[in-house]
This record gives structure tokens, sequence and C-alpha cells, in this order.
């Protein structure tokens, strides 16, 4: 949760600016340059163009993540899943920091760019969500078929000495579709969605027996049972994730393949916006 800090603060300075502002930001353009708040909101001003350089900030750091993928020696920055949940959680704060810094109005390029940036956004929460759809190991690496199957073996194992149940009892509590799904990728990402439900549904009513049953017969204290809630829950994760890997990895090349134009786009309106920006001398800080 730590690293999420900043982007949940951001976004909650960013609500309280947009609320203050409101009675700036609902004038016509004309009318706002006699509105005290003025020199502050517009996007030139202290505020607003304070903001523009931390989206610009934000928009740079964003584009080290591919780097951290693809250049082996960043290993000493983070794990790769670390760095997607933080490139993901800033990235989230984007569309409204631009829209503050814009003085919520997008027209011309701004309007191109910003559109931009909320699709590249919204393809990113999908993209986190598929990656964590593909089986890894805690530092990231993804795990091979034998590998899945070898640790699945280990939590039932671990959950039937725990529970007192067999593997196979408790591989049937937590059982949902055992059919893997092979349609076309809209059909396969619903089924994704889908089998995230029954899974959870699982869960729950798993949860719930052993709460009731216990081992033989006895109730199991709240410690053991958070344990081995939490081994059961990344067991049936890992069942779904082996199902559904071949269709996961496909729906993933397809997403890269829509992802990266419109990023490339967005870095494209974000950059000439800038260069005009300098070239005019519309700063504050000029």
């Amino acid at each position: 949760m730590r690293k999420l800090i900043l982007p949940v603060v951001l976004t909650a300075g960013l609500i309280v600016a947009t609320v203050v502002g409101l009675p700036y930001y609902r004038l016509p353009l004309e009318a706002r340059v006699r509105h005290p708040f003025h020199i502050w909101l517009r996007p030139s001003g202290y505020l607003g163009q304070t903001l523009g350089l931390i989206a610009l900030a934000i928009f740079v750091f964003l584009w080290l993540y591919p780097l951290r993928k693809k250049v082996r020696w960043l290993a000493w920055t983070g794990r790769v899943g670390t760095w997607l949940d933080v490139h993901v959680g800033v990235a989230l704060t984007m569309p409204l920091l631009v829209a503050v810094h814009a003085g919520w109005r997008f027209e011309g390029m701004i309007g191109i760019g910003y559109a931009a940036i909320v699709i590249v956004c919204l393809s990113g929460v999908i993209g986190r969500y598929l990656y964590t759809r593909i089986p890894r190991s805690k530092s990231g690496v993804e795990l091979t078929r034998d590998q899945v199957a070898s640790e699945r073996q280990t939590l039932l194992g671990e959950i039937s000495v725990a529970t007192g149940f067999t593997p196979a009892e408790i591989d049937a509590r937590l059982a949902t579709d055992p059919v893997p799904h092979t349609g076309s990728m809209l059909a396969s990402f619903r089924s994704l969605l889908a089998q995230d439900v029954a899974r959870r549904r699982a869960l729950r009513r798993f949860r719930q027996f052993l709460a009731t049953h216990g081992t033989s017969g006895v109730t199991l204290n709240r410690t053991t049972l958070h344990q081995v809630s939490r081994l059961a829950s990344r067991e049936a994760a890992l069942t779904q994730q082996a199902r559904m890997l071949e269709a996961t990895h496909r729906i993933f090349k397809f997403w890269h393949v829509a992802h990266r134009p419109v990023a490339v786009t967005a870095l494209i309106t974000v950059v000439v916006h800038v260069a005009v920006v300098v070239a005019l001398g519309a700063t504050w800080f000029r």
C-alpha cells in the first residue's frame, strides 16, 4: 500500500482543487480573466502550470517502465511487478491532473492529447488485469506449467496438513469450471471475468465450510483460518491461470499492439504542447 500513497494524496489534492475552483471552472473563457482565481488556476497560472510540470514529470516516469522490462541490469531498481503497480497507480492520476492543469477545457490538440491519455489509462487498467492472470513467481518471472503444477500440489499439501482434509477433497471444493475456453479474444476475456467471479464464490464457500467444520469437527482459530484462506486463494488463482494461460497470452499480445500506438500519440501531443508553450513563453517562471 505504501507505493500507492503518492497517487492517493495527489488525487485527493486535485479533487480539493477542483471543488474549490468550481466557481472559476464554471465560467466561460472570457469571464475567467476577471476572476480572482485566474492567476492561480489558468493553465499558465501558479497552480495550473505547476500541475503541468508534475504531469510532464510523471509522463516521463511512465516511459521508464517499458525500459525496466527490457533492460536486465535495471533489476536492482525493483521487481517488474512492483514497477507495474507504481506505473498503473501513478498513471491513473493523469486524467484528473491534466484536466486541472488545462482548466477543465479541452479544445484543439489538448483535446486530442487528453483523449489519448484517458484511453491509455483505461487500457492500462486492462493490461494490469491481464498481467495478474499470468502465473508468476514472487520475483515476477512467469512460471512454466510444470512449476504451476508443482506449486499447486505444495499448496494443496499445506492446506491438507492445516485442515485434515485430503488434497483431492480440497481440490474438489475449490474447483470451478474445469473446461478451458478456446473462443474468440472477446469471449476469452468474458470467460476470464466470469471465472474470477466463480473463483471468489468458491473461495467464499470454502472459507464458510472451514469455519463451520474445521479440522476433524474442531473449529479452526482465526489465524489458521486466515492462513488457509490465503493458501486456498493462491491455489485457486493458479488453477484458473493455468487453465486460461494460452487465451490470456493471446489477449495480452493484442493488448500490446493496441496500447502502444495510443501511448505514442499521447507522448507526441505532450511534447508538441510543451514545445509550443515554451516557445510562446506562456509560463509564470519566465
